[in-house]
């Protein structure tokens, strides 16, 4: 498993990913998360291509250390997208990819929580989360449950 930059040389592979059907409610394709990544530059976004040896499996975006100062944005690191195809799901990606996430979030400057949200529901990922080892805040963020990972 890697995670690789989005080129012209694999935009069209990474843009074809999707979800499974009835998923499309709990996340956004590819397109429009790079679309909202280059509409909130203050968000920080970092993205990357998730791969499974030469082949794309997914997408994962998250912020990336935001600043002081930017009382929109509550944490420094979010998990704001996590994709598998729905040809890929059920083999692991997902868990090997945000293991990658971490690997490189630790790394970074107060980097002491990762959050995610999510909304519940059937085919929701609030389990995959809780799984890693996610916990419920108790919190919403714009309807959807908050969730904390200790990273200390």
């Amino acid at each position: 498993m890697s995670l690789r930059e989005i080129t012209d040389d694999n935009r069209a592979a990474v843009l074809a990913l999707a979800v499974a059907p009835g998923q499309e409610q709990f996340v956004e394709n590819v397109a429009d998360s790079l679309d909202e990544a280059a509409e909130t530059p203050d968000a920080c976004p970092w993205y990357r291509a998730i791969y499974a040896g030469d082949e794309p499996v997914g997408f994962v975006m998250i912020t990336d250390g935001i600043p002081d100062g930017h009382p929109e944005y509550e944490w420094p690191y979010y998990l704001w997208r996590l994709i598998i195809d729905a040809r890929h799901q059920q083999r692991g990606y997902g868990t090997a990819a945000l293991d990658l996430v971490l690997a490189y979030v630790r790394t970074r400057p107060r980097a002491e929580a990762f959050f995610t949200s999510a909304v519940p529901g059937d085919g929701s990922p609030t389990t995959f989360y809780e799984h890693y080892g996610f916990e419920p805040t108790g919190g919403l963020l714009d309807g959807e449950h908050i969730y904390r990972l200790p990273l200390r």
